[in-house]
């Protein structure tokens, strides 16, 4: 992890309607490093992470994602900052009709134009890397929730991208099918050094996974805490920070 700003989010406004779901967030995200976005139901977590990669334009504020401001950006520069990032959505967001081969190819059809040989070679590749080569002619009704978050890490990486985007990776899974789900994400940042921001409010993934995490509070509508969580955990000023981040259990960094 450097000290180099990948992500820097200022003044951030978000609102449906009339309804303000989150006010002057402002943060920053370092190249390298799991950064992780918590709360608890209903805080704006999501919406936060979809205000991230685009999909949503703030009421006020700014987004800059690898030197791009996504907020103002023109056509060109997003798509050539789309390339640079991968999204895991809630549910994995697999095609039901498609082949986990053909999921897993959406990315690098849209973005290159790599031919068919090649781009089936690299889909085998990457689902090898996730032990589903054998599933690639699966359906996701056809595999388990865990081989679906699999297929949907696999697709996120097919570009090699910079920065991956991850909400909620272990929601719905066993606590051994959502360890396996950690361990991937380390292992995918610490091989390829690729910015993994998750959205979760899963404490055992919190802990085993994040260098540095914010924590979002529905209430007041922004940032509460900021830092790493075992000091907040431990020496947060904030009674309701350290209270729930004490239901936790203790990171496998420590240990």
């Amino acid at each position: 992890m450097s000290s180099e700003i990948i992500i820097s989010v200022k003044n951030l406004k978000a609102r449906y309607e009339d309804n303000i779901i989150l006010d002057d967030i402002s943060f920053h995200v370092l190249k390298g490093e799991v950064f992780v976005i918590l709360g608890t139901s209903g805080s704006g977590k999501s919406t936060l992470l979809r205000h991230m990669i685009g999909l949503i334009k703030p009421s006020a504020g700014s987004i800059f994602v690898d030197g791009v401001d996504i907020t103002t950006g023109d056509e060109d520069a997003l798509s050539k900052l789309f390339t640079k990032i991968g999204v895991l959505f809630q549910g994995s967001a697999l095609f039901g009709s498609m082949t986990l081969a053909e999921n897993v190819a959406l990315p690098l059809l849209e973005y290159t134009s790599f031919s068919k040989d090649v781009i089936a070679k690299l889909v085998h590749l990457n689902l090898c890397r996730f032990d589903l080569a054998d599933y690639e002619e699966y359906t996701p009704s056809e595999i388990s929730g865990g081989m679906k978050k699999r297929a949907g890490l696999a697709r996120a990486l097919a570009l090699s991208p910079k920065i991956l985007f991850l909400d909620e990776p272990t929601a719905g899974l066993d606590p051994i099918k959502s360890a396996e789900i950690d361990d991937l994400i380390l292992k995918i940042n610490r091989e390829s050094g690729t910015t993994v921001v998750v959205i979760t409010h899963e404490l055992d993934s919190i802990f085993n996974i994040a260098d540095r995490v914010i924590m979002i509070d529905n209430g007041k509508k922004g940032v509460i805490a900021e830092g790493d969580p075992i000091f907040l955990r431990d020496q947060s000023d904030d009674a309701f920070v350290r209270q729930f981040f004490s239901k936790g259990k203790t990171s496998k960094k420590t240990e």
